[in-house]
């Protein structure tokens, strides 16, 4: 089949070919379309200049096809989970003549990613691309990490303020329980800036493309992975507070043991989650299993 030369940025073009193929543009389809052309082209080459080797790229939310064209053109393989089937007869058009292409229809919180990279990325080097919904950006980005799946990076848009937060320093004000678990699985930083105007309907945010890099993880001892992500929710939970207030009602611990944990771990009783480097927060965690167990 023939490769159709569309504009895809071109608002009256995604108007036209959504037309074409039976769905009507509307905010009711939850979308804003990217109207500026330089973001996916920046996006598709992040991922195609992180290697030389055969790269394989699960996107998440096709929309009508702007960021999978350019992948298509750099990478061996694209697989995207698209949830709208709407969508699909507007992405065979706009995307027929690749045949490097898989279309999925699921929920990316549901489906078996073990099982779709087992299937089509064989032998080649993982990525995940996409501008994720906005939504349902830290449910996404976490189940990516938890699940510790041979990707090597995610290479994600997402709204500005998020994406603050997923590439702050942990140890400053900036940074939350979200940060601390990407920098657990990951180095996380900002790409570029993408601003409201870039997207017909203008929404009300800025947004910003990062990359997390699991390739380059820390190297953190960490005893009880659960009790350290439970002890991060609960720390953060209640910013204000201090770390013994905190972590006790957030998990139930006594209070004594907890002033022992922390004291162990050379940290002020009146210290707040948000002041702890990455290592005192996993020695800490540490320390709690120590007088937990």
């Amino acid at each position: 089949m023939e490769k159709k030369n569309y504009t895809l940025t071109d608002i009256s073009t995604i108007k036209k070919v959504m037309g074409e193929n039976g769905v009507t543009f509307s905010k009711g389809l939850g979308q804003n379309f990217l109207v500026n052309p330089t973001v996916c082209p920046r996006m598709a080459d992040a991922v195609r200049e992180s290697t030389d080797g055969k790269i394989g790229v699960l996107e998440i939310g096709a929309g009508v096809g702007v960021l999978t064209k350019e992948l298509l053109q750099r990478c061996e393989k694209v697989v995207c989970v698209e949830l709208d089937t709407r969508l699909f007869p507007v992405l065979d058009d706009t995307l027929s003549g690749y045949d490097n292409l898989t279309l999925i229809n699921a929920d990316i919180l549901k489906v078996d990613l073990e099982k779709v990279i087992e299937e089509h990325f064989n032998d080649m080097e993982i990525f995940v691309c996409a501008n994720l919904p906005y939504y349902i950006t830290s449910p996404v980005i976490m189940r990516l990490l938890e699940e510790k799946l041979p990707f090597k990076k995610i290479i994600v848009m997402v709204q500005k303020e998020a994406g603050d937060r997923l590439c702050a320093k942990v140890g400053t004000r900036e940074s939350g329980a979200v940060t601390v678990a990407v920098n657990y699985y990951a180095k996380a930083r900002k790409l570029f800036d993408v601003s409201r105007g870039s997207f017909m309907p203008s929404p009300n945010v800025d947004s910003c493309v990062i990359e997390l890099d699991l390739t380059q993880k820390g190297d953190y001892n960490v005893l009880d992975e659960k009790l350290f992500f439970k002890m991060i929710k609960s720390a953060f939970a209640q910013r204000r507070k201090t770390i013994l207030n905190s972590i006790s009602s957030g998990m139930g611990i006594d209070k004594a043991k907890l002033s022992q944990a922390i004291q162990n771990a050379g940290l002020s009783q009146t210290a707040r989650a948000e002041a702890l480097t990455m290592e005192e927060l996993t020695d800490l965690s540490n320390k709690i299993y120590e007088v937990t167990k």
